[in-house]
């Protein structure tokens, strides 16, 4: 990176850091579910073309800015997501959410409010990144909350079009304020819905053996398809089956003639998760077949495992270490991320960005008291913006 670059761009963040703050505060206060972004598309919108910018719709909402070299030799995406959860807020801080039953309870308003502030900073140094054939694309991506999300219909829109890498952060509360969390290989899992059905006759139970027992079939498609498939896969993989709904029956003495159970499907490997859905309907159909019920398997495939590349890692470490930060190892989680899909298409990486206070409490994301330390906002705008910067350096280097 060159010398004077960092101090330079980290000055220009700091004097936009009250407007930024200000401005994630009035997200917060105004959430927007997947799809539904239209106002905090505008703001940015807005604010973006007050800078002198130019951004473009791809969708019905989120923004797309592209600034530096027109026909550069590296182009680098910066992605943030816009979307709230429909979550009530439960915080009681000034700028809590206004909409009844949403709020940014996974700290998309930071990462937005994080990307603006890097577009902000970089616009002041435009001519700078079209001198050395750089360019930068913001992406101000819609519907992350949504599987399989609003990033595919984004790239399928052509976002990715020309990007060599893409970077992006996500708010970690288990991380202080000023760490960044980096990993190598898979960061986030891969993430599929699953529902099974099963039908049979139903009857009375105390003559079981003229029915399809279907509530205890059932039981052993919850209890013994989880355990099968840990002894059909890699454990290196990470797999993990996890039902979240079951129903079946109205009465406590009627064996009844349908059930269901619905989950989630995750892991860690790519290449397994293009094969589970076949091994899955195996592993259900032969766990149901003594029981004779019939057996329906709905397997809605959502992201794949967000996987990061090496080079990439170790340049949001030096971007890191640039802004005055503290790299830090993160753990890789279960959780799904629809960043996967653009990392499909250029080689990126995904930063976990700390956002508890020193000393304070360690709250969880997609709850409603989530509070997120404000110097957050600071970090995240510098670790993009810096991240950006450093695709200079493979420009000199080539």
């Amino acid at each position: 990176m060159t010398a004077p670059l960092a101090p330079t761009l980290l000055g220009v963040i700091d004097r936009l850091l009250p407007e930024l703050i200000a401005f994630r505060r009035d997200l917060h206060a105004h959430p927007e579910l997947s799809f539904e972004e239209h106002r905090t598309t505008q703001r940015l919108r807005e604010r973006l073309e007050e800078a002198g910018l130019q951004p473009r719709s791809v969708s019905e909402t989120g923004l797309v800015v592209d600034l530096g070299a027109t026909s550069p030799r590296r182009r680098v995406a910066l992605r943030g997501d816009i979307d709230a959860l429909p979550v009530r807020e439960r915080t009681g801080l000034d700028w809590s959410s206004t909409v009844d039953g949403a709020c940014h309870a996974c700290g998309h308003d930071v990462h937005t409010t994080a990307l603006l502030g890097a577009a902000l900073a970089l616009a002041e140094v435009a001519d700078e990144l079209a001198a050395r054939d750089v360019a930068v694309r913001l992406v101000f991506q819609p519907a992350e909350e949504r599987m399989p999300g609003g990033a595919m219909k984004f790239v399928r829109a052509g976002v990715m079009s020309g990007v060599d890498t893409v970077y992006a952060v996500h708010c970690d509360p288990s991380l202080d304020v000023g760490e960044i969390g980096l990993r190598e290989g898979a960061l986030t899992a891969a993430a599929d819905q699953v529902t099974v059905t099963l039908r049979g006759r139903g009857g009375h139970t105390s003559r079981p053996f003229l029915t399809e027992d279907l509530t205890y079939a059932l039981g052993k498609v919850i209890t013994d398809v989880p355990a099968v498939l840990s002894r059909r896969v890699d454990p290196r993989s990470g797999l993990v089956l996890v039902w979240g709904r079951v129903c079946a029956g109205e009465a406590i003495n009627v064996i009844p003639s349908t059930g269901l159970a619905q989950g989630t499907v995750r892991m860690l490997d790519v290449g397994l998760w293009e094969q589970i859905g076949d091994l899955l309907h195996e592993v259900v159909e032969e766990v149901a077949a003594p029981y004779g019920v019939a057996v329906a398997i709905d397997h809605v495939r959502g992201v794949p495992p967000v996987v990061n590349d090496a080079s990439a890692v170790a340049a949001l470490g030096r971007a890191t270490m640039a802004a005055g930060l503290r790299p830090v190892p993160t753990p890789h989680s279960l959780g799904g991320e629809d960043f996967a899909w653009m990392l499909h298409e250029a080689e990126g990486a995904m930063a976990r960005l700390g956002t508890r206070t020193p000393g304070g409490r360690t709250f969880d994301l997609h709850q409603g008291d989530l509070v997120v330390d404000e110097g957050a906002v600071r970090h995240g705008t510098a670790l993009l913006t810096l991240a950006a910067a450093g695709e200079w350096t493979r420009v000199e280097r080539d």
